[in-house]
């Protein structure tokens, strides 16, 4: 099954501070934050929503189809794509423009502080979805506001279902915009502080919203997650990792975990533990897409961690 992945491609500029934010963020001071934390490693990495899902999905043996902007710094991410054999058919350049930029900081907690750079990610909406893309399944990621918008728009006008991921893009949209773009979505995923803050945007509770909903999924992290689907709410263990390294890109993993098992008609227990998985094979290792497993490794691990087949 061939599935579009729209969302960013970006460089993920990856720092880590040897301490903890918590110890130098006085809570009575906030309105006066100005701090600074030393990070003695910095690597740049391949990133961004899109590019980590396709990955993540590659390494599952599906057919993922990346839908992204870049800059004209992105030769070496291009030739990434095709060294891996990940089309490059709807990634467009703009030109005059950079591709997006993170900028990560994490603590010895796992928790991240990111600034980030669009670029030519302001420009996702110049691609368009059209009905001659032989597409089964999609996912709307985190990427250009007028780009969601308008990709949401067109996946749900030519009828293919999708995953509405809003992630950190989230606060971008009023409460009557995600409203509509979770009722044109079949699906919805967000972490856990996301679907908090979609609850306050919408004035709906995340069970409400699940009513309109094939499956409404939350992670939490080393907590698990949760898929709200036919009126039930299923708790998906978390799976142990081999190590914890880097959680950036984990959500991602996650993600492309979600549309292989929607893809390969799998309930969603299976589903989410699959998705579980990937998200620990991920965070085993540094940066977004630097984790390498077979199919048959994974399937391996799926029978080691839950006793079935995958």
């Amino acid at each position: 099954m061939r599935t579009l992945i729209c969302g960013s491609i970006a460089y993920d500029n990856i720092m880590v501070f040897k301490g903890r934010f918590k110890d130098h963020i006085l809570p009575e001071q906030v309105h006066i934050l100005n701090v600074a934390f030393l990070v003695p490693e910095l690597r740049r990495e391949f990133g961004g929503c899109a590019g980590n899902i396709a990955y993540n999905l590659a390494l599952l043996g599906g057919q993922p189809l990346i839908m992204a902007t870049v800059g004209a710094d992105a030769g070496p991410y291009l030739e990434r794509l095709e060294r891996l054999g990940l089309p490059r058919d709807y990634v467009r350049l703009i030109p005059d423009t950079l591709t997006a930029q993170a900028f990560i900081t994490t603590d010895l907690d796992d928790n991240q502080i990111t600034a980030f750079h669009p670029g030519a990610m302001n420009c996702s909406h110049e691609n368009v979805i059209t009905g001659d893309m032989d597409i089964d399944l999609a996912i709307v990621a985190p990427d250009g506001r007028e780009g969601m918008l308008s990709h949401v728009e067109q996946l749900a006008a030519l009828g293919i279902p999708f995953i509405f991921d809003p992630g950190q893009g989230l606060p971008m949209f009023s409460g009557a915009e995600l409203l509509d773009m979770v009722g044109k979505a079949r699906y919805v995923a967000v972490n856990d502080y996301e679907g908090r803050l979609l609850e306050e945007r919408t004035g709906r509770s995340l069970e409400e919203l699940a009513q309109g909903l094939e499956a409404l999924i939350v992670t939490k992290g080393a907590e698990g997650s949760l898929i709200y689907a036919g009126g039930e709410c299923l708790h998906i263990p978390s799976v142990k990792p081999e190590a914890i390294v880097d959680p950036t890109g984990c959500g991602d993993a996650y993600r492309a975990g979600l549309l292989y098992g929607i893809a390969a008609g799998y309930d969603w227990r299976k589903t989410g533990q699959l998705a579980s998985l990937m998200g620990a094979l991920k965070i085993a290792s540094r940066g977004g897409q630097n984790h390498h497993a077979s199919r048959e490794q994974i399937s391996a691990l799926y029978e080691r961690h839950f006793g079935a087949p995958l």
